[in-house]
């Protein structure tokens, strides 16, 4: 898994230095990198600053997401669950070239207006991180880690399982928003309120592995 994640890395980065190589000769010299959340553009710079932040960090982050293993405590490494790493670290790598395309095509004065097109793209990530959650073991680099998650492994897999439909509901109801026009606030809770919910059901569930105990 680990050789198609970096093949899949790979190609992330030449397609977006392709995109980047293709459209330098239309970039201004200050092009937009930041926006407020009704989409106006509220900071610039410089457009070499692109390649740094685009396949720059794409190659860093690549890098980084295989290394990781590594480091973790041998009782909590990836081993058990792999594929599901790779394939997470796959999808946050996708946004992240998503994200880069955005931008680039915002520089050009083409593309989605980006209060659409960057909540869609968090949305669809947040579906497709939680589809497989369940999966994940116990471990130190990704997932739900709370002390109660991390403490026990029933906790941890229950939490998991919830998560994930969590996310995927999330997910699919902030792209309803999304499409509905709904508040910039509801988008945002929709977008980022499982995680509270999750670490407060891995509280309870943790609770309740201590009174079947005692």
């Amino acid at each position: 898994m680990k050789t198609r994640f970096l093949l899949f890395s790979a190609c992330l980065i030449v397609a977006l230095a392709g995109l980047m190589a293709y459209s330098w000769p239309q970039l201004p010299a200050q092009v937009p990198i930041h926006w407020a959340a009704d989409g106006t553009v509220n900071g610039y710079g410089p457009r070499a600053s692109l390649w740094l932040f685009g396949p720059g960090m794409l190659v860093v982050l690549s890098w980084l997401f295989c290394q990781l293993p590594a480091m973790a405590p041998q009782r909590y490494g990836i081993a058990g669950f792999a594929a599901t790493y790779y394939y997470l670290c796959g999808v946050a790598l996708t946004l992240f070239a998503y994200v880069q395309a955005l931008v680039l095509l915002a520089a050009m004065q083409r593309g989605w207006p980006m209060q659409l097109a960057l909540p869609a793209g968090l949305n669809v990530m947040l579906i497709l991180l939680g589809n497989p959650m369940g999966k994940v073991q116990r471990n130190f680099l990704m997932g739900i880690r709370t002390p109660w998650t991390l403490g026990s492994a029933a906790v941890w897999y229950a939490t998991h399982r919830f998560a994930a439909r969590l996310m995927v509901a999330s997910g699919l109801l902030g792209l309803l928003a999304l499409a509905l026009q709904a508040p910039f606030w509801l988008q945002s809770a929709l977008m980022l309120g499982w995680a509270a919910v999750a670490v407060l059901y891995s509280y309870w569930r943790y609770r309740q592995e201590q009174n079947k105990e005692s």
